[in-house]
């Protein structure tokens, strides 16, 4: 009983020296960041912004920790209730940067800048009478936010127009939908496209489910592609409206043993039969990632699309002095299975945002409720897979250059309607023309060939073959480089279906965007065709 006291007592001892040390460690280097800080201030030869200067040393410090980790400086908190409340106050615009210029990418369904008249395409030149060309510095997009009730006035530059457009725009509450669309995609088949998970998702998940179960649906495609996560407490009353009240949903695990807890669903459910595909991407992230897992686990739906992205990071936000706040990681989620889907390496992705393959033995099987094996280490990859779609290079190259968004801003001045976006098609004769049109356009591009015969080049210089094969080398380059006109033809209805999507959006806005996408989008279509095939449906469910 001594011996076991005296190692105690032991054990103390140690741990109060390590803590001691630790704390003295802490105060030595924040008076040397102090000391440093005053001499920068006092004798750098230019004048130091003291809040930009503390808030890139404060990023590059979180940037050692992990992606999610940030700091919110006073003046960003309004961004930071944006993006947990999906609230403004504004006119309901996304506003971005094209060749210098502050072009309306985008106006929201039922908001000030709509109800205005503002349009897709319209460039903001003033804001308040603030030239936005004359004042670098000035960002339109916190210009246009304000009190509610309070009128922004905007001159802007229109398509087809010669003089300014000036607008009068009264600021509201604008709030940004977690579900941007709905609606029924065959006569029983119901959709519904969820982009973010804000304070009020679950609320609009729940009313879109009544609804479209309303008007006849008997199957049901939850789209949670592109979407980064948010609110854990909405991915849990989200899962909760397909599985049974008390179900697990998520576990989280931290450093902080208070704070580790099992989350269940709190309600009865809506309904626990419908069959159900959820869609998935490596975009889809987060609180995507445990209704995507917790759909599987329960083997409640089947999963289509590709491997998610491998974030099973909880943050939790402080509140820190002067109105500041920290987002910091403080747990692992843990879907009902038991596995955590965050990726074994999130510092190295592939272009995409994907983790890419991951290797046998790095990962570990677990089983769903029917007995399924299913893997952890890296996002959450679906039951049936549908290889990504990868933009041809003149795709790429036309998106990249706005080139698709102007002939659409175009298009919309020339004709006063179209079809509804399911039914609208550009005929060919319309196809030509926008290919004649891009005829003094820049937007030239290096196809994929094209990079590797220069990559081969280089190899055979370094490594003594090229006088060798130069004579084949300069054939192929001649054989292979791309005709703008040939490659125009060759993926015609890449680029078709690419500007029928922009130009519907331009008319009809997100929901355009949206319904333009139907009869080509590859992950809806597999999805369809597994509804029509429910044998097969029950077969992935079964694991057989």
């Amino acid at each position: 009983m001594l011996a076991s006291s005296a190692l105690v007592a032991g054990g103390i001892g140690f741990f109060s020296f390590k803590t001691d040390d630790r704390f003295f460690e802490i105060a030595r280097n924040l008076d040397i960041y102090a000391t440093l800080f005053k001499e920068l201030n006092l004798y750098y030869v230019d004048e130091v912004n003291p809040n930009r200067m503390v808030k890139t040393s404060i990023d590059a410090m979180l940037k050692a920790l992990d992606p999610y980790t940030n700091f919110f400086a006073e003046d960003e908190i309004e961004d930071y209730m944006t993006m947990t409340t999906g609230r403004y106050n504004g006119i309901g615009a996304l506003i971005g940067q094209r060749q210098g210029k502050s072009i309306v990418l985008m106006v929201y369904e039922g908001t000030p800048a709509e109800k205005s008249g503002l349009q897709i395409g319209d460039e903001v030149v003033k804001v308040d009478g603030v030239d936005l060309k004359a004042r670098k510095d000035a960002d339109p997009g916190k210009l246009l936010k304000g009190q509610n009730n309070t009128a922004v006035k905007l001159t802007v530059r229109r398509y087809g127009q010669k003089d300014p457009v000036e607008l009068s725009v009264i600021r509201d509450v604008v709030k940004m939908t977690n579900v941007p669309y709905y609606g029924m995609v065959s006569d029983d088949v119901g959709y519904i496209d969820l982009k973010d998970f804000t304070a009020t998702a679950s609320r609009e998940v729940r009313t879109a489910f009544q609804e479209l179960k309303g008007k006849g649906m008997k199957k049901l495609i939850l789209d949670v592609r592109e979407n980064p996560g948010g609110l854990l407490n909405m991915a849990i009353d989200i899962s909760n409206i397909f599985i049974p009240k008390d179900s697990e949903v998520v576990t989280t695990k931290g450093k902080v043993t208070e704070w580790n807890k099992t989350y269940t669903a709190m309600n009865p459910p809506l309904d626990l039969e419908m069959p159900i595909v959820v869609l998935t991407n490596s975009h889809s992230a987060s609180a995507a990632e445990i209704v995507s897992g917790v759909i599987q686990d329960y083997d409640r739906g089947v999963l289509v699309g590709q491997r998610t992205y491998g974030k099973g990071l909880v943050q939790t936000t402080r509140e820190l002095s002067f109105n500041t706040k920290l987002k910091i990681t403080t747990a692992k989620y843990y879907i009902p299975s038991g596995r955590c889907i965050q990726a074994i390496d999130y510092s190295h992705r592939n272009p995409d945002g994907s983790v890419g393959k991951i290797p046998d033995s790095l990962k570990t099987a677990f089983k769903t409720k029917a007995g399924r094996v299913v893997y952890d280490g890296g996002g959450v990859l679906p039951d049936v897979v549908v290889e990504a779609q990868t933009p041809s290079p003149v795709a790429l190259s036309l998106t990249n250059k706005g080139l698709i968004f102007d002939y659409a801003v175009k298009y919309r001045h020339e004709h006063a309607s179209i079809k509804p976006a399911r039914e609208f098609h550009l005929t060919d004769a319309e196809y030509s023309e926008f290919a004649k049109w891009l005829g003094d356009k820049e937007y030239d591009y290096t196809t994929q060939v094209e990079k590797d015969l220069g990559t081969l080049e280089a190899s055979a210089k370094k490594e003594k073959y090229f006088d060798q094969i130069q004579d084949q080398l300069k054939s192929l380059k001649t054989k292979m480089s791309h005709s703008k006109d040939a490659d125009l033809n060759t993926f015609k209805l890449e680029l078709k279906t690419l500007l029928e999507q922009e130009i519907a959006g331009h008319y009809y806005l997100q929901k355009g965007l949206k319904e333009a996408s139907f009869s080509t989008d590859p992950e809806m279509k597999a999805a369809l065709d597994l509804f029509k095939d429910m044998p097969r449906y029950g077969t992935i469910l079964k694991g057989k």
